[in-house]
């Protein structure tokens, strides 16, 4: 299994693929602290109707661990491959095809 995502993920050496696993590890944890912290900043508590506490944690863990993650990756030394996974990440976000060369916007026109 872990040769097969060191193929695709196009790592090498074993470190870096250790170091990869940790920086996802790490943001894991650091996005889910960050926001229960927010929550608990912005001051829901038990009187709050559930859904907006939920909606702001949600938007955390999905906006927030794109940022937290690139900052934790420079700590492990792993931004080039995280930038890279990001750029793909962030371009299916905004609905455009990934893949290999140009995306399909640029195929278009």
């Amino acid at each position: 299994m872990f040769e097969r995502l060191k193929r695709k993920w196009k790592v090498e050496s074993n470190l870096q693929f250790i170091l990869i696993l940790c920086t996802f590890a790490v943001t894991g944890s650091l996005t889910a602290w960050v926001s229960k912290e927010v929550t608990a900043w912005v001051g829901f508590d038990a009187s709050t109707h559930w859904l907006w506490p939920i909606l702001l944690r949600a938007s955390i863990l999905v906006f927030g661990y794109q940022v937290i993650i690139l900052a934790v990756s420079v700590v492990f030394g792993q931004f080039p491959f995280f930038w890279a996974y990001e750029r793909k990440i962030l371009r299916w976000m905004a609905g455009r095809r990934v893949g290999k060369g140009r995306d399909a916007s640029e195929k278009a026109g």
